[in-house]
């Protein structure tokens, strides 16, 4: 079984590596086997002008059409489409907070258990066995930019992108184990995931700025699968006469490219045993945060999850919970009112389903190592949009003024109901302190260039007044704030050298002085 899955994997998802295809024609023998078939699953419209296509152009599109089983887009589609649901699910489904045994909150947590975690962590980071893998294979045209999000500058005083701010956050993990431990030459390995527009850009990106300071064999930029883009009658797409429309397959593809990568095979090499993974778009994300990794660790979990108290019921975000007794994510628009409002018995104050998903997780190695055994149980899912075709009649682009077809996608928490709970925990975390996503373009007023730098700079100035230094502004609100490097503190630590000082606002700390 595994073997056939990972045949069918390394099909399915093929990289965007067509720029290496060579301009070879397929044999007669090899065109007639795959056009066949296409035209038993109803696909073969996808080479109606292949005989009027040069040699690379023919090349390039017979590899791609090599790579999906066109039976299996099919199923898969229609899956997606018409889910299949036990009888009343959606009336019968029982939902529960997580039980206490799997949660834990930075908000109320002893303090003394936060130490150990983050001790424990920072010793797991000594030992080489903590990896870092980061979901970047978004475009930043929300924003306005056709770079990957990962490159995007915020606007921060010191002008670093989003990757160097998280690469510096790995490099000072990196500088607290070796204190604690007194080894040298520490290191957490670093798994960027692309996708096929953002791979080439990402690389360049690090190679132009020497990989923001990390070991460059410690960075590894690997790229997440594509699937076909289907109309609404279910027609595998032509983006071109020689392309075939393509997408990525959502996060959740995470799964599949760490399974058809060399990313596990050289965790396993490493030692690797416990594995943070995250998204590129949270400027305040704790990389490698060695607390999350002791907490799970503690709790020997499959599976860890960061959540961030709900604002209010009516907050439009996944809730992390349980659903007939298995962790699960349910989204705001797939629970009733009376639902969403309930309080917790246990504290009136709170809401009962409070735990907003950040897409932000624990894996332990040990689970990665299995994912042959779970990994054709994911489903996939539906996004409508607008796609650009070539119309197969008259062999012209169209660019549809209303959804025309769909994505299929996976979701990284899909995999969560395959889970029992003894093996799924939760942390809560501060919202203001670990959670500021970037999706907007510049000037919404949510969740965009301007809320993400705010949010750093609110806070290195809790920071600086946490220690007792005096933060002064004269300029408007929004200019307010200090940026603390990464390299000077991870978390608002080792900052007493800042005690005695007045800063004017806005600043960045560098360096210690």
């Amino acid at each position: 079984m595994a073997a056939t899955l990972n045949n069918l994997l390394d099909r399915l998802h093929l990289t965007s590596r067509e720029e290496g295809v060579p301009a070879t024609e397929p044999t007669q023998e090899e065109l007639k086997e795959l056009r066949d078939d296409y035209a038993k699953a109803g696909q073969d419209h996808v080479f109606t002008f292949y005989d009027d296509l040069s040699t690379s152009e023919k090349a390039g599109l017979f590899e791609r059409l090599k790579s999906f089983d066109p039976q299996y887009i099919n199923e898969i589609t229609e899956k997606a489409l018409h889910p299949t649901q036990s009888s009343h699910e959606s009336q019968e489904s029982k939902l529960e907070p997580l039980p206490d045994s799997a949660t834990a909150s930075i908000l109320d947590s002893k303090e003394a258990d936060i130490q150990s975690w983050y001790t424990s962590g920072l010793e797991y980071v000594s030992k080489g066995q903590v990896a870092v893998v980061l979901m970047a294979g978004g475009q930043g045209t929300r924003l306005g930019s056709s770079d990957p999000k990962g490159c995007f500058n915020i606007g921060l005083p010191s002008q670093k992108s989003l990757f160097q701010i998280q690469a510096e956050r790995i490099w000072k993990v990196q500088q607290l184990a070796e204190k604690q431990s007194g080894k040298k030459d520490i290191s957490i390995p670093w798994y960027v995931m692309t996708s096929g527009p953002t791979r080439r850009a990402t690389e360049q990106f690090f190679e132009e700025h020497n990989h923001f300071g990390l070991q460059k064999d410690n960075v590894s930029i690997f790229e997440q699968g594509v699937l076909p883009c289907i109309s609404n009658d279910g027609k595998i797409l032509l983006e071109t006469k020689a392309k075939v429309a393509v997408a990525p397959d959502g996060n959740g593809g995470i799964y599949q490219a760490l399974l058809t990568s060399n990313v596990r095979t050289d965790m396993r090499k490493r030692g690797i045993q416990h594995i943070h993974a995250y998204c590129v778009d949270n400027c305040l994300v704790k990389v490698a945060d060695p607390v999350f990794i002791g907490f799970a660790a503690s709790k020997d979990v499959d599976i860890a999850t960061k959540v961030v108290r709900k604002r209010n019921a009516k907050e439009s975000v996944g809730l992390i919970l349980q659903k007939n007794g298995k962790p699960d994510v349910v989204e705001y628009s797939e629970m009733d009112d009376t639902t969403a409002e309930a309080k917790d018995p246990k504290q009136p104050d709170l809401l009962k389903f409070r735990a907003a998903n950040i897409v932000n997780h624990y894996y332990s190695f040990r689970f990665l190592e299995s994912i042959e055994d779970w990994a054709h149980q994911l489903p996939h899912h539906v996004a409508r949009k607008k796609i650009p075709h070539v119309d197969i009649e008259k062999g012209e682009t169209v660019k549809p003024d209303k959804p025309n077809g769909i994505k299929l996608e996976q979701f990284v928490f899909d995999v969560f109901p395959l889970l029992s709970l003894e093996k799924f925990a939760c942390m809560e975390v501060k919202r203001e302190d670990e959670f500021s996503p970037l999706k907007n373009a510049k000037g919404t007023g949510e969740d965009d260039p301007d809320t993400s730098k705010q949010d750093i700079l609110n806070q290195g100035r809790r920071w600086v007044q946490n220690v007792g230094g005096i933060v002064e502004s004269e300029g408007a609100p929004e200019e307010t704030g200090v940026e603390v490097s990464p390299l000077v503190s991870y978390g608002g630590e080792s900052l007493e050298f800042l005690s005695t000082r007045t800063i004017k606002a806005p600043a960045v700390i560098e360096k210690e002085d």
